[in-house]
């Protein structure tokens, strides 16, 4: 894809006008463009959602915020939600099914490691904070979910409890990028602060014990 752009000018063309419509927060423009896919609009962004946990420059809430924009914050947040679910549940199985060394392999043996140990200590919180928080890595805690063969109700059910905060905040701003930035920060600022209080807590608790 790098190379196409590079060397085809349709490929560089459609890539320029994407981003650019994309990142304009025109909700009538992102509509309209969108909506040139037709039924496979929805589609592709659920599709997205699972390429992403393999693209470092595409970001899950920002997938959410497209759909926001271009179809509404009602039908955007049900394309969102349906979308976290279906990525969601690709990452859980997809852990399930590899051993460890391909995991450390997708999201690098640290990250794989520090994930892990956040997942089977802190269990179903460690993924409600990855959820809410949009600066901490949901794709990650899917995986290592099912690595570390968490129920998949559980965890589907920790999932839904992080992703409708934010997916509500996202419908609710959308329209406002400034207001949806600023919301964002709050929002991750505080599932961190949340985060630390949890490993604090620990923390403390196991020194008692």
């Amino acid at each position: 894809m790098v190379a196409l752009y590079f060397l085809h000018p349709g490929f560089q063309a459609v890539i320029k006008e994407a981003w650019n419509v994309l990142t304009s927060g025109d909700q009538a423009r992102t509509s309209e463009w969108v909506s040139q896919f037709g039924f496979w609009g929805p589609v592709f962004i659920m599709a997205f959602m699972v390429v992403q946990m393999f693209l470092v420059v595409v970001n899950v809430v920002a997938l959410m915020v497209i759909a926001v924009l271009a179809y509404g914050p009602i039908w955007g947040s049900v394309i969102s939600f349906v979308s976290v679910l279906v990525a969601s549940s690709v990452g859980y199985w997809l852990g399930r099914a590899v051993g460890p060394a391909t995991v450390g392999k997708l999201l690098g043996d640290k990250t794989e490691k520090k994930v892990q140990a956040q997942v089977e200590r802190y269990g179903i919180w460690a993924v409600v904070l990855a959820r809410i928080s949009p600066v901490i890595s949901n794709d990650a805690v899917s995986i290592v979910a099912g690595l570390a063969k968490m129920p998949y109700l559980r965890f589907m059910l920790a999932t839904i409890g992080g992703i409708i905060p934010l997916i509500i905040l996202i419908a609710y701003l959308g329209k406002d990028i400034n207001r949806l930035k600023t919301g964002l920060i709050v929002v991750s600022a505080v599932g961190v602060a949340m985060l630390v209080g949890v490993y604090i807590y620990d923390r403390v608790k196991g020194k008692h014990q």
